[in-house]
């Protein structure tokens, strides 16, 4: 009897029609990826290292955030409704305004974030922001 032996056919991968398919659709899907930009945030043009720069004193508003989430704005309590109009009217008379926002470090990130977005609504040039230390009082 005689035993007969069959191999297998293997695979033609180069005629195969697929693989140059997948390989197509994945460099489509790599330059269409490429061209999105997801997360921006904040553009900050930040000052060089050992930089200085001079301001007038007149030319500084200082917003305070407490604990509670008020906003001092020359040392009176303004709503966070009212922030961006205060500002608005102070940039009208004062058009080189810097803005120093001093953030206590138990506040609402939310309170901090409508602050910010209020101050970059307006293109203020200068706006600077840090967070109080420890035993440090607000200004």
């Amino acid at each position: 009897m005689k035993i007969k032996i069959s191999r297998r056919k293997g695979i033609d991968i180069l005629g195969s029609g697929s693989l140059s398919d997948l390989a197509f659709l994945l460099i489509v899907f790599f330059i269409v990826i490429a061209m999105f930009n997801i997360n921006k945030g904040f553009i900050l043009g930040l000052p060089q290292k050992n930089s200085a720069k001079i301001l007038n004193v007149k030319d500084i508003l200082r917003i305070n955030l407490n604990e509670k989430g008020e906003v001092f704005l020359k040392e009176n309590v303004v709503p966070i409704e009212e922030v961006e109009r205060e500002i608005k009217d102070i940039l009208t008379i004062n058009p080189n305004l810097t803005v120093l926002l001093k953030i206590h470090p138990d506040v609402n990130y939310q309170k901090v974030v409508s602050v910010v977005e209020a101050v970059r609504k307006l293109n203020v040039e200068n706006f600077s922001f840090s967070m109080l230390k420890k035993g440090e009082k607000f200004r």
